[in-house]
Formats: C-alpha cells, sequence, structure tokens
C-alpha cells in the first residue's frame, strides 16, 4: 500500500497483522533510474493478489556472552575475542543457509540454483533479504513489529533490547524478498512528508520517529 506493506493473518484474509513502514528514495537517482522502495518489490493492494515477504531471525549466541565473561575473568581475552568473531561468523551462515533453503525450498521459486561460493559471497542469486537498519531500510524500530511476528524471543530466544539492538549479539535478522527484480540500495536522505507519513501510520509523536530517522533526514 504506497510504502507500505500490509501482512495479513492467513486465517482471517481480512486481519491485518502489522504494517511495515519502508521509505523511499527522494533524491534523484539518475536517467531512467526510479526512486526505489522495498514496498516496490510487493504486488500493489489494488491489484488484489496474493503475495508473500519472508522473516527471518537466526543466532549463534546462546551462551557466548557467559562463556566470554568466564574466559576474561581468567585475562584469556584472545579466547574471548575469538569466540566472539566465531559466533558472528557462524550467524551470518545460518542466514546465508536459511535464505538458500527458502529459496530452493521453502518457496521453491529457485529449484534448481547452483552457485559457487564465490558466487554466494557476490549475492548472485535471486532475491535478497535486507535488515532494518541497513540502507534499504534504515529504521531500526520495524525490527520489533519483525520480532512479534516471528515470536523469537519465545522460539529463539533471541530478544531485542531498548535501542532494538538484538541479544545475544551473534544474531541476524531481516526479510525476504524474491521478487525477481528485487536488489539492495541505500535510502539517502529523506524529507520530513514521509517523516510525518510514517508518524501518522505508527500514531506516535513525530519525535519519536525523527530520532528512529535521525541519519537519514534532511
Amino acid at each position: 500500500n504506497n510504502n507500505d506493506i500490509e501482512v495479513y493473518d492467513t486465517k482471517n484474509k481480512r486481519k491485518i497483522l502489522t504494517t511495515l513502514n519502508f521509505l523511499r528514495q527522494q533524491k534523484e537517482q539518475g536517467l531512467k533510474r526510479p526512486n526505489r522502495c522495498l514496498a516496490d518489490f510487493i504486488i500493489p493492494k489494488e491489484e488484489n493478489r496474493k503475495d508473500v515477504i519472508g522473516g527471518f531471525a537466526v543466532t549463534a549466541g546462546i551462551g557466548v556472552e557467559e562463556a566470554c565473561i568466564k574466559y576474561e575473568k581468567n585475562n584469556d581475552d584472545y579466547s574471548s575475542i575469538m569466540l566472539k568473531a566465531l559466533a558472528d561468523r557462524l550467524a551470518e551462515g545460518a542466514a546465508e543457509y536459511m535464505h538458500e533453503k527458502v529459496r530452493k525450498e521453502l518457496w521453491g521459486y529457485a529449484k534448481n540454483e547452483s552457485y559457487s561460493n564465490e558466487d554466494l559471497i557476490k549475492e548472485k542469486y535471486l532475491g535478497i533479504r535486507p535488515a532494518p537498519g541497513y540502507p534499504a531500510c534504515p529504521d531500526h524500530s520495524e525490527k520489533l513489529k519483525l520480532f512479534q511476528l516471528l515470536e523469537a524471543d519465545k522460539k529463539i530466544k533471541v530478544s531485542l533490547t531498548e535501542n532494538f539492538a538484538m541479544s545475544p549479539a551473534a544474531s541476524v535478522s531481516g526479510w525476504y524478498f524474491s521478487h525477481p527484480e528485487s536488489a539492495y540500495f541505500g535510502i539517502g536522505k529523506i524529507g520530513n512528508d514521509q517523516v510525518k507519513k510514517i508518524a501518522k501510520t505508527r500514531e506516535e509523536k513525530i519525535s519519536i520517529t525523527k530520532k528512529f530517522l535521525s541519519s537519514n533526514i534532511e
């Protein structure tokens, strides 16, 4: 619905579970280049056809903080640093694995996909998995909707801090888009018109919305 994505209950197709608020590029992008928004990769509401957006959260951080505290108490900072680094890499690997599973099995739109590790690093596969807080969707507060939809805290013990950081730290979360033209991009600077619209949609004070979008406001 314009720059928003309405997520419906599969059992009650008229019930909106949540509305995801995305931003649109407002700076001129150059000749024949559109001003993108992630919502562009979902079928418009007026077409009255079903479309799907995915969400994911993975972690490799359960128990890592406790282990690192023990290492640090024993003056073993090296083991603490290495454990954190390893957990981060495993979490990223889990995110990559889950995305492949979605493409090949769960959604199955790329069943015959076959890429080398180099191709995977270059993200040559079809579809994207942008994360709240990154250039295409810079608002970290949108993680709250993602985590509520997934019941991440209940199911895999991953929660959000008051500033929307993930705990445990070695965790990755985001959205799945399968549109063949879906691609990563940066929003850049936006005007107050988008800020006001999102504040109205969320029914929150505009000062709060501005806080969440401060790095992107013109």
